[in-house]
């Protein structure tokens, strides 16, 4: 081939290997959509569905995972890095030579060794290799093609001479017999059944030709699509660069699918083109790196609203850009700070417990300058407002005697804000005397015997009337309601966990709370399905436990380590690695 790398004899090129997320699994499918991000309204579009990047689980685990990471700055990083600004700069316009174009395919196979490549270098490495191939046989094809022209030109030649009469042996005309003329168009007739024969079969050579170009063309195009929906921007400039090297007619266009065609013609407000896709890495890049320098900044600024936006965006738009991965933990645990007392806001006003959530309005106005409560504290202000009236109602009913309106509005008030210290001061009023608060004393007593908190917890309102005016009642009714709502939390945030299929952080949540309230019956249920559903991650944490116990730590850190692949965020798998190398590897 004229430019393309060629491979040196040997072991075959690397086999072409699946390209992974970060987590195992291929986020974006090229027979789908494919992914945009608007920064105008912080909306990922992926495969036809529409989601808030900062209001949405999956990437709130995945974010936080990367915030809680160590930055890529060790040595074998900046090796890494290294080879793919080494490979970049090879293959840059001007310097796409015949000698570049090989080192940098030869490059190829040692960035696939790193762990942060995915082998994704492997698979470009082997699209290179089938390209310079399937040139090769059509050069091939090409000198077969031109050894037939010649074949049939050869037999245009003789039939021509044969009809004029004369003999394929000698130039010079002689008298034909009979006999002689006979051969002689037995002999045309020969010539023009090879012509045609040859004319087949240039026919079929052109098409081969041509076919073979255009399938090794699309292959190449699709790897270089798949890297720019999986934001493996460096990857997408590399197969560009190789790409224009290789296939030097000129012909950029993509063969796409109907949907990722449109959807590449949507953003780049162009036909797509691989010069197209280079463009659009690029600027990706250099969005992702104004984006992190954005967020520096205004982490100095102590705008750290602003920041975690800024950051999320980037992370989402570039996960694998180098700023992205190279930006200290240090930096990033301020925005970790922000978001987890965010998440607490969210989960707080979900489980109706505004005392709570205006604690933490407070404390995100402290850490943030330009944190905006107004949504917040609205929702709090209204639940507030709206509860009053049913105690207003509530304390009328009571002065009336209408016990049934007395329940109806002292429930609903309960049921807008179950731990309201107004409910509670007003209920105590009520309730000072009468047979309901005496019946509800007698159930609070016997459920608590019973161990039956969540039936309290359900007929909260009835018992916070009736153990008002018995401090060390109500104390016991505080703490019971404390706990029911660390439970609802917990299993507030597995159920969205195993939404999402990540059974083992859901089995994970709700066995650390299980081990606090194992006498939940509804806690102990999901804490049962969830230990099928995450089966293989459950057998490894408990027999590591176990082994550790009984001190065989060699083999007990092996299955920690084992469920910590299953499971990165786990804490339990993370602890238990952290206990057993200070154990084995004492400090000196």
């Amino acid at each position: 081939m004229g430019q393309g790398p060629q491979p040196a004899p040997g072991p075959a090129a690397p086999a072409a290997q699946p390209a992974p997320a970060a987590n195992g699994k291929k986020e974006f499918s090229l027979s789908g959509d494919g992914a945009a991000f608007d920064p105008g309204s912080d909306v990922m579009t992926w495969s036809g569905n529409h989601w808030n990047i900062n209001n949405n689980r999956l990437f709130e685990a995945r974010f936080e995972k990367y915030l809680n990471a160590p930055e890529e700055t060790s040595a074998q990083d900046r090796a890494y890095q290294g080879i793919i600004s080494r490979i970049l700069s090879l293959l840059a316009p001007g310097n796409a030579t015949t000698r570049n174009l090989n080192a940098a395919f030869h490059l190829l196979p040692q960035g696939s060794s790193f762990d942060i490549d995915a082998r994704l270098c492997d698979a470009l490495a082997d699209a290179v290799y089938s390209a310079s191939s399937s040139l090769q046989a059509q050069d091939r094809m090409a000198a077969y093609g031109d050894a037939l022209e010649a074949a049939r030109r050869q037999q245009y030649w003789n039939a021509e001479h044969l009809s004029a009469g004369q003999t394929l042996s000698s130039g010079s005309a002689t008298a034909q017999t009979g006999k002689q003329t006979f051969e002689d168009t037995a002999a045309q007739g020969q010539a023009t059944t090879r012509i045609a024969e040859i004319e087949a079969k240039m026919k079929t050579n052109m098409v081969k030709q041509e076919l073979s170009a255009l399938a090794v063309k699309v292959e190449f195009q699709a790897l270089i699509v798949q890297f720019f929906f999986q934001r493996r921007f460096q990857h997408v400039l590399m197969a560009t660069r190789f790409y224009r090297a290789i296939f030097t007619d000129g012909d950029t266009r993509l063969n796409l699918s109907k949907n990722s065609e449109d959807l590449l013609g949507k953003s780049a407000g162009m036909p797509p083109t691989v010069g197209t896709l280079d463009s659009m890495a690029n600027e990706a890049i250099r969005d992702v790196r104004e984006g992190v320098r954005a967020y520096e900044f205004l982490l100095e600024k102590n705008e750290l609203e602003s920041a975690s936006k800024r950051l999320a965006e980037a992370f989402a738009a570039g996960e694998y850009v180098p700023e992205i991965r190279t930006l200290s933990r240090d930096k990033k645990r301020r925005a970790l700070d922000f978001n987890r007392k965010s998440y607490q806001l969210i989960s707080a006003l979900d489980v109706k417990d505004y005392t709570l959530a205006e604690q933490l309005v407070t404390d995100l106005g402290k850490i943030a300058r330009d944190f905006d409560a107004s949504k917040p504290m609205g929702a709090i202000e209204g639940s507030r407002v709206a509860a009053r009236l049913h105690l207003a109602k509530a304390r009328n009913a009571a002065l009336s005697g209408d016990h049934q309106t007395l329940e109806t509005e002292l429930k609903a008030a309960a049921d807008i804000w179950p731990r309201n210290p107004e409910l509670a001061e007003i209920s105590g009023q009520i309730f000072t005397q009468g047979g309901a608060a005496q019946q509800a004393l007698i159930d609070f007593d016997q459920l608590v015997s019973q161990k039956n908190y969540r039936r309290i917890y359900e007929d909260s309102a009835r018992f916070i009337a009736a153990t008002a005016p018995y401090p060390e009642r109500l104390a016991q009714l505080k703490k019971i309601l404390d706990n029911m709502k660390t439970i609802e939390i917990a299993m507030i945030q597995a159920n969205a966990m195993a939404q999402q299929s990540n059974y083992d952080g859901a089995w994970e949540t709700v066995e650390k709370i299980s081990a606090q309230y194992p006498d939940d019956n509804k806690l102990s249920q999901t804490r049962a399905d969830l230990t099928t559903q995450a089966a293989d991650f459950v057998r490894a944490i408990r027999s590591a436990q176990d082994l550790e116990k009984r001190d065989q730590l060699g083999s007990s850190l092996a299955l920690f380590l084992k469920a910590r692949k299953m499971y990165p965020a786990s804490d339990f798998a993370n602890d238990g690695v952290g206990r057993l190398v200070k154990k084995i590897l004492p400090a000196t």
